[in-house]
């Protein structure tokens, strides 16, 4: 076992040891919350060209499984954690974590003192970085190539991630709907969240038409999550200004709230460290309630969070708000069928309070059907 290193581009320095393929890896460095639910957000598109550090201490114990992954491959430019487990300890695991690290070359790092990691990304923000294991460096040369990367802000990622055709996830039972999905880095649980409320769902490249759109006669529009800044995101925001015209039920989840942000007019912003893991609390404005959600996005919606809004598709609202520092986490158009939130109603890995979002467009394809 070699020394290895996560290198932050303002110059500090974490020693830990090899683990995962060896070698170095560059990207934007962003701490990861929850305490559960590691193979999901390794094989989150969303997380493309991030270095991800795991908070929680123990990493891996569960092992590795072909049902539990949300896309066809690890994501994370790189991996970083305390103490992963020397054992995998559970009925459906398949493989070690340290074993699929190795066999998708993922150059991870452990024995980092996360906390400290944490902390320092907390107070001076999400940059880049990179990890370089088993390699013979000096601290000056580390931190000179880890300067030359490139950053989040202005990165165009999602046509590395998304699906290069159109495929198809059947409905369960009966198809009541159709839902066009726009893939700019879809989790594999919701089309499923979606096929198991009677959707039939046509998941779609991010470069698609409207045109390709309206041959499918959808029900209803979905834009997905996904990697990158929304501001390099000019021809999908079109895209969503089209199914708005036409008044096509709209739902949109993480960066496809970001998008239908951008279409309604309003700016987005790169946050100083952004909400990453399954236990981020927002509020439902109209109902009170506090939801516990999983997050996982670095960039914002600049929406007026007092009274309505205007936009030329009719008047509008801001419905969800976080409760850690007052970022906008949903938007609602009055007249017309669109909303969104920023953050993960699918629960892939957990928790469920969001899970009616989902029913929330049921209801709006429903009423769109009876017009």
């Amino acid at each position: 076992m070699s020394a290895a290193f996560l290198v932050l581009d303002d110059g500090r320095i974490f020693e830990g040891r090899s683990w995962g393929a060896t070698g170095k890896v560059f990207g934007e460095a962003v701490f990861q919350t929850g305490m559960t639910g590691y193979q999901e957000t390794l094989s989150d598109p969303s997380y493309h060209k991030q270095i991800v550090i795991m908070t929680a201490p123990h990493v891996g114990n569960t092992g590795m499984n072909t049902a539990d992954y949300e896309s066809s491959k690890i994501w994370v430019a790189g991996f970083a954690v305390r103490n992963p487990s020397t054992l995998s300890s559970n009925w459906q695991s398949e493989e070690s974590l340290e074993a699929e690290l190795l066999a998708q070359e993922i150059v991870g790092i452990q024995g980092l003192d996360t906390r400290a990691v944490t902390r320092h990304l907390r107070d001076r923000g999400a940059m880049g970085t990179g990890i370089f294991s088993g390699l013979e460096l000096t601290r000056e040369e580390m931190v000179v190539e880890v300067r030359k990367t490139q950053v989040m802000s202005g990165a165009f990622l999602v046509k590395d991630v998304s699906t290069p055709f159109t495929y198809t996830v059947d409905s369960v039972g009966t198809a009541r709907f159709v839902v066009a999905a726009l893939d700019l880095g879809i989790k594999a649980a919701t089309p499923r969240a979606l096929s198991q409320r009677g959707a039939q769902v046509h998941v779609m490249p991010f470069n698609s038409t409207i045109d390709q759109i309206c041959e499918l006669d959808p029900d209803g529009f979905f834009i997905s999550n996904g990697p990158g800044d929304p501001s390099t995101m000019s021809e999908s925001v079109e895209l969503v200004r089209q199914v708005l015209e036409r008044k096509i039920p709209i739902f949109g989840i993480c960066f496809g709230h970001q998008i239908l942000g951008r279409a309604l007019g309003f700016e987005t912003y790169k946050l100083p460290f952004g909400h990453r893991g399954i236990n981020q609390p927002v509020i439902d404005r109209k109902s009170g309630k506090v939801e516990i959600t999983s997050h996982n996005h670095g960039f914002a919606v600049a929406a007026p969070t007092e009274g309505q809004f205007s936009t030329v598709y009719g008047k509008g609202e801001v419905t969800h708000l976080c409760l850690n520092d007052g970022v906008v986490e949903g938007l609602q158009l009055l007249d017309t069928p669109a909303f969104s939130v920023q953050y993960h109603p699918e629960a892939a890995a957990g928790p469920h309070d969001a899970a009616y979002l989902f029913d929330r467009f049921i209801d709006l394809m429903s009423k769109k059907a009876l017009i």
